[in-house]
């Protein structure tokens, strides 16, 4: 089943197609609320049990799907400790799976560098939004000619589609069949307004291979494609189609590589609407890491109150 999110019934006045701008904790916490409503629906935990690390999660679980930013890295930097957990994990028995919503990378760039900070995943322990997106294209568009929303030198190679980079051909915004939003690296402020004004004059499928509002890197917080695709419907009757995390197709592919039943997984992250609800919905149990990534240097108390989005567990590192 493809993760679609409907339109909302109005169409609203164009105009500016900009989101709200997301600064921080506060401000990302409110934009994925603000979305809510186009998420899935979890079934929550009766309490949450707070522990040192996934050293302890273990002791509950078999396996474990898991985030990269903000769980095993932050940019291109290892979160201290974490390569020596996975190992550990491993000797334990424990199966492992990286779920990731970092589309702009093929799965080998991403093995590749996961290898470059230490870790020793296999291209089986990962699963990208990007490849849950790509195995969809035909049925959403049928010999379609896409236009590609990526990142510079992004290679199409591992998507067995006809696709244009629409930042350096601009005319395919106007000539492409459908849209595949991959990358927010060169997204700009004009090009949102572009592709919000050829959907509103030509409505076709647009597809958002990374549902994230935000990710945490050195610097701070990035805005990517999800954020941008939230801004477009609410304002537009889009045929948006989701891959990725919180979305259903990418967790029961995470699931079926690590061949136990989702109840003996637990889904680890650093976002409550992305890691934890997607986690909760799918059925696995749910770990947010508090130290890093997204609420890093914030009580996580209040957000998990106010959103009602509740781990089974919370651990401050890795």
């Amino acid at each position: 089943m493809i993760d679609r999110v409907p339109p909302p019934a109005p169409l609203r006045p164009a105009g500016a197609w900009q989101p709200a701008p997301v600064a921080d904790a506060p401000s990302a916490f409110a934009a994925y609320e603000s979305v809510r409503h186009r998420l899935p629906a979890m079934q929550a935990p009766l309490a949450t049990r707070h522990l040192s690390s996934l050293g302890q999660v273990a002791d509950h679980v078999d396996g474990f799907l898991l985030d990269a930013f903000g769980v095993l890295n932050i940019g291109e930097t290892a979160i201290a400790g974490a390569v020596e957990r996975m190992a550990c994990l491993r000797r334990r028995g424990k199966r492992l799976t990286v779920l990731t919503n970092a589309a702009s990378y093929t799965r080998p760039q991403l093995l590749a560098k996961y290898h470059r900070l230490g870790f020793d995943f296999t291209m089986d322990e990962v699963v990208s939004s990007r490849d849950i997106a790509a195995a969809q294209l035909s049925r959403i568009a049928p010999r379609a000619r896409w236009a590609a929303l990526a990142a510079t030198g992004d290679s199409f190679a591992d998507i067995p589609e006809s696709l244009t980079d629409a930042i350096a051909d601009p005319s395919a915004f106007d000539s492409a069949d459908a849209f595949l939003f991959l990358s927010t690296a060169r997204w700009t402020p004009g090009l949102q307004d572009r592709l919000g004004e050829t959907l509103a004059r030509n409505p076709r499928p647009l597809v958002i291979a990374n549902p994230d509002l935000v990710a945490p890197r050195e610097g701070g917080l990035t805005l990517e494609p999800g954020h941008f695709g939230h801004a477009l419907l609410d304002r537009l009757p889009i045929d948006c189609h989701w891959f990725g995390k919180p979305f259903a197709l990418a967790f029961s592919e995470a699931i079926a590589r690590t061949g136990l039943s989702p109840d003996r997984l637990a889904m680890v992250g650093d976002t409550l609407h992305t890691d934890i609800l997607g986690g909760a919905a799918a059925g696995c149990r749910t770990v947010l890491v508090a130290d890093h990534g997204l609420f890093a240097g914030h009580d996580t108390a209040p957000y998990i109150a106010a959103s009602g989005i509740v781990p089974d567990f919370v651990v401050p590192t890795t």
